[in-house]
């Protein structure tokens, strides 16, 4: 692949030959050059993504050709776009036309998985410009819900909590010996929220106070050990917003206007991995060490994770669902898509998904939560 860019200064090139070519940059003019720094240097290296045109053997110094400047700036573009490694590994490998192509589609997927938020974001300039008064009159909305956990086929007992109320959807997925214990505290904690008026204050403030106290609850449910605890995934309704709080590994899509989105992101070891290009999704989907989490609320006193928080605008027509990684483990996205997309009733949604997983061997407890959003009274 060719691209044009400026010369590298001679000034940082090191001389190979007794004939003045200056053809070889150490690690360190390489990097100003490109705008790398060592350290992603060092990093592209180990995944051979960015391979050094020569490595001292007594040293271990990495040293680059000039010609290689084109492939790192092009990495280094990439990288500013958001391009995970594994995907910047792959533009590499193509010719120009190809390239081009695999980027477009690329962007046009970030643009279909952030398209929310720019409905929230117009949101929060009316909000905090108090240009929202004048939507006084706009449609009242409700929501239609159903929720239901499964122990699955394998497991000798569920440990999983699922609850659906009038304001509040929660998902909580326990582990350890006192896992079940520790879900239920967990959104126990969290249906002083559910209540016919929402509470004064932020709503996202409500929510991370919520999840102290959960936080709380667990510990004193798992005894003081980090062994045992929950992840959570909840949706808080104000009427118009849903408040998103997740910490862990069981998940949120939305479905809207026939497209699914997460919106959640996994706080796993293999999602940290697959961010930073070291793992494919083919490769995630069977690591051992999937189901590791960075985040939870777990019992021990010392431990203490920040929850993802944030707001979504709803629509009338939106299908939201929580549910535990017992679903999406076994469940590709695309069958839960569909899924929810042609069961009629947030009731026969749950089932329908529940039985796929089942269906799938039911390796793990499976709980669901799907909400509708529609205008009051229809």
């Amino acid at each position: 692949m060719t691209f044009t860019f400026g010369e590298a200064p001679a000034s940082v090139a090191e001389r190979e030959n007794g004939e003045g070519e200056m053809d070889v940059l150490t690690i360190g003019a390489f990097a100003k050059a490109c705008r790398l720094s060592p350290k992603a240097l060092r990093l592209y290296d180990e995944l051979d993504l960015l391979r050094p045109a020569r490595v001292d053997p007594d040293t271990g110094y990495r040293h680059y050709a000039v010609e290689q400047l084109e492939q790192a700036r092009l990495v280094a573009w990439l990288r500013r776009v958001g391009m995970p490694l594994a995907g910047i590994r792959h533009v590499c490998s193509l010719g120009p036309g190809a390239a081009a192509a695999e980027i477009r589609a690329y962007w046009a997927r970030v643009e279909a998985e952030t398209a929310v938020r720019g409905d929230l974001a117009a949101f929060l300039v009316d909000h905090l410009t108090e240009e929202s008064r004048r939507d006084t009159t706009m449609t009242m909305l409700e929501l239609r819900h159903r929720a239901h956990s499964d122990r699955g086929r394998v497991r000798p007992a569920n440990q999983d909590t699922a609850y659906a109320g009038a304001r509040l959807l929660a998902v909580a997925d326990g582990f350890g010996p006192a896992g079940a214990t520790a879900s239920a505290a967990a959104v126990e904690a969290l249906r002083s929220l559910d209540t016919p008026e929402v509470p004064a204050g932020g709503i996202l403030n409500l929510l991370e106070d919520a999840v102290q106290g959960a936080a709380r609850a667990v510990r004193d449910a798992a005894g003081g050990t980090e062994e045992a605890g929950t992840t959570l995934t909840a949706l808080l309704w104000t009427g118009s917003r849903l408040a998103l709080v997740h910490i862990g590994d069981s998940r949120a899509y939305l479905l809207r206007d026939g497209e699914l989105f997460r919106i959640t992101h996994d706080h796993t070891v293999v999602q940290s991995m697959l961010d930073e290009g070291r793992l494919t999704p083919e490769e995630a989907a069977s690591h051992p060490r999937r189901s590791l989490l960075l985040k939870a609320l777990t019992g021990e006193e010392s431990t203490t994770s920040v929850p993802d928080l944030r707001l979504h605008e709803a629509r009338p027509g939106d299908r939201y669902l929580l549910c535990s990684d017992g679903l999406p483990a076994v469940v590709p996205d695309d069958t839960i898509g569909q899924l929810l997309a042609t069961a009629p009733t947030p009731d026969e949604a749950v089932h329908a998904l529940i039985t796929g997983a089942n269906t799938a061997g039911g390796p793990d407890n499976v709980s669901c939560v799907v909400a509708d959003v529609r205008e009051a009274g229809a």
